[in-house]
């Protein structure tokens, strides 16, 4: 213990040296930590909506949009279902009046049909009814109406998919301490601290995100696709630089679900900012297939049913990754690069309310509570160094950079701080103070049976360290629960709590035992006070 190797030495003291470099930068305004050098730290604390306000934003669902892609999603698994064997030949499918209906060219194959159709139904809850209708219609048309008890469902999934999706989007760490709930059946409340500026927010949450990669119908004629019209099995969608319309197929090659990752990088050949995308297995086997049986025509790439381009298939693309171009800028390119790595929204969110929030608690709340803080810190201080000496003085030293060091890490992962973090921050002070506590009365406890001065300190260190970390230990996973399951005030309190007992692990027990090896080293005291 008391030869301690150099390596440790230096790697303890660089670690410290890091985690008060990387602290400082949050003691410091904004903009003055702006004009910084380079390489200096530049990572602050995130204050949390309790302490600095934020925006606040309140969102409500089109409903009639949430239908019409429940409706173009059951037309293309029906496409699909009646493609498998045995194949079952229709005309074209319809999905006007809010139902899908098509008719069959062999009316033989009723039952067979009928019974595909009710295989893309489900049951809802307990309730006996299932989410469509399969009904028949002079013979040889089915019919496939969605149910009332169907579509509340549905709207209910896509509200809870949506919360999830915007969560992710604007926190994508899961640190912010963003507040995003489902408010009535078609309303979401979107609150982020420290942000001011509702706009870059409603940009990030708004989009869609609805990604299709489809072809170009090259049949339809450019005076009909003027007025809107385009040949059956087809759509006219605008482009969206504005610059007119085009026909493309209903189906689509490969969609956004298909996307695995998704990533803001340049074009090699022009520097302009694009959105380098890449399929997931199933994705890239598709869009191999497409592109391989549709060489030299033109496909287009579709975000929120507007096409960005239609660039021409050349050859086949097999390596299950994509570039979308669009006259992006660097910024506009990394919030589409998030939105669709955090997933589409299932339905469309319009805001119909917004507002910037100051802070709850108000100035005067948040100096009370850190007055308290500060005096229950000094407290325990001054309470260590009279009951235990230069070993008190050691373990308010480590306390001092298990407080840096905390700052840090919750900087770099850019945590945000709140009323409840600085309450599990002055806790992790108190359980810091606990290991020396225990690593000093254990000392003491083997002076009194007789150990000299260098095996007391020693032995004190060793049997204290397995009681300091199987006590640690039921703390973490007790924070690591409330993290996972918490949200708000609850996940922001064990946020600071499972960092704290971390580091508190690492500054009472590795950094005060090489205080203690370095005096002994220097000074050979002969007696010890403790």
């Amino acid at each position: 213990m008391f030869e301690p190797p150099k390596w440790k030495i230096w790697g303890i003291f660089l670690a410290i040296a890091l985690g008060i470099a990387f602290a400082i930068p949050s003691f410091f305004p904004r903009s003055e930590v702006a004009t910084w050098p380079k390489l200096a730290p530049r990572t602050q604390i995130a204050l949390g909506l309790d302490i600095a306000g934020g925006s606040q934003l309140l969102y409500e669902a089109d409903l009639a949009d949430a239908q019409k892609q429940r409706l173009a999603a059951m037309e293309d698994s029906v496409s699909q279902e009646l493609r498998r064997d045995p194949r079952i030949e229709v005309g074209d499918i319809s999905t006007a009046d809010g139902r899908i209906s098509f008719m069959l060219r062999n009316p033989t194959q009723l039952d067979a049909a009928v019974e595909k159709m009710r295989t893309l139904t489900s049951g809802v809850g307990l309730t006996g009814t299932r989410t469509w209708n399969v009904s028949t219609q002079d013979g040889n048309r089915i019919l496939m109406t969605p149910t009332p008890e169907g579509t509340q469902q549905a709207v209910k999934d896509a509200m809870t998919v949506a919360r999830d999706v915007v969560r992710r989007r604007i926190d994508p760490s899961g640190t912010r301490e963003v507040t995003v709930i489902n408010q009535g059946q078609n309303r979401i409340l979107v609150q982020v601290p420290g942000v001011d500026d509702p706009e870059s927010l409603k940009r990030l949450i708004g989009q869609t995100a609805r990604l299709e990669f489809k072809l170009v119908d090259q049949r339809a004629d450019p005076s009909q696709v003027a007025q809107g019209r385009a040949p059956p099995g087809s759509q006219v969608l605008p482009m969206a630089d504005g610059s007119g319309a085009i026909a493309v197929q209903r189906r689509a090659m490969v969609s956004g679900e298909n996307v695995s990752q998704a990533t803001q990088a340049f074009d090699q050949q022009t520097g302009a900012p694009v959105v380098t995308i890449r399929f997931d297995t199933a994705g890239a086997r598709r869009f191999a297939r497409a592109t391989t049986e549709n060489v030299n025509k033109p496909f287009a790439i579709i975000l929120d049913n507007k096409v960005l381009s239609a660039p021409n298939i050349n050859e086949p693309i097999i390596g299950g990754t994509a570039q979308i171009s669009g006259g992006f800028t660097v910024e506009s390119a990394g919030e589409l690069a998030i939105s669709l790595s955090s997933g589409k929204l299932p339905v469309k969110l319009d805001p119909i309310e917004e507002r910037t929030i100051s802070a709850e608690l108000g100035r005067d709340s948040i100096e009370k509570g850190l007055l308290a803080s500060a005096i229950a810190i000094l407290a325990v201080m001054f309470f260590m160094i009279i009951t235990y000496g230069r070993f008190g003085v050691y373990a308010n030293i480590a306390l001092v950079v298990n407080a840096f060091m905390i700052l840090a890490v919750m900087s770099i992962f850019g945590s945000a701080l709140t009323l409840p973090g600085i309450a599990g921050f002055v806790l992790t002070i108190g359980a810091a103070v606990d290991a020396n506590v225990l690593i000093n009365e254990r000392i003491r406890e083997e002076q009194r049976r007789g150990r000299k001065l260098l095996d007391a300190i020693d032995t004190g260190y060793k049997e204290a360290s397995t009681a300091i970390f199987d006590a640690n230990i039921t703390n973490v996973i007790a924070a690591a629960v409330m993290w996972y399951f918490g949200s708000g005030p609850v996940r922001g309190f064990a946020v600071v709590l499972l960092i704290g007992i971390i580091t508190s692990v690492f500054t009472a027990v590795n950094f005060t035992r090489l205080l203690v090896a370095l005096w002994v080293k220097r000074k050979r005291p002969r007696e010890l006070h403790i």
